[in-house]
């Protein structure tokens, strides 16, 4: 394969060694979910404008609802360690569970959408665990927005 097939820049402006990070961060914390009652492991990673790439994993609780998001916990973590101006260029999903298509629930749309960036891109398994991509835009086009 030539050295210009491996340097390709994704429509998103990521590189493809930008994304197997992302990916690889958030496969890292998937293997840190706590999910005894679904099963369901899941882990985000988050590049911010900055370059800082942050990770989080779901944590379930007996009380379905308030059970924490990967994506929701990669954000709070980055707003922890960053502040809350932070911005975020992509995202990216992964799931343990072989196969599974996991792309970022409503919720966690609507909490990326807070901090997306205007260019922000999401990463995520499809059926048969292919990953696919999405502009954020595309995945919420009639988007809630309060003015701050």
């Amino acid at each position: 394969m030539s050295s210009e097939a491996h340097t390709t820049v994704h429509a998103s402006g990521l590189s493809p060694s930008q994304i197997e990070q992302l990916t690889q961060a958030a496969t890292s914390a998937a293997e840190n979910a706590y999910a005894p009652y679904s099963h369901f492991y899941v882990g985000a990673a988050i590049l911010l404008q900055d370059g800082a790439i942050l990770s989080g994993c779901n944590v379930e609780n007996a009380s379905y609802r308030l059970t924490t998001c990967a994506e929701q916990t990669a954000i709070a973590t980055a707003v922890a360690q960053h502040g809350p101006d932070i911005r975020i260029r992509a995202v990216v999903v992964v799931n343990r569970n072989g196969g599974v298509p996991c792309m970022p629930c409503g919720a966690c749309r609507q909490t990326i959408l807070e901090f997306a960036s205007p260019e922000c891109w999401v990463f995520y398994p499809s059926e048969g665990g292919v990953t696919t991509n999405a502009s954020f835009t595309s995945l919420l086009p009639a988007a809630f927005h309060l003015a701050r």
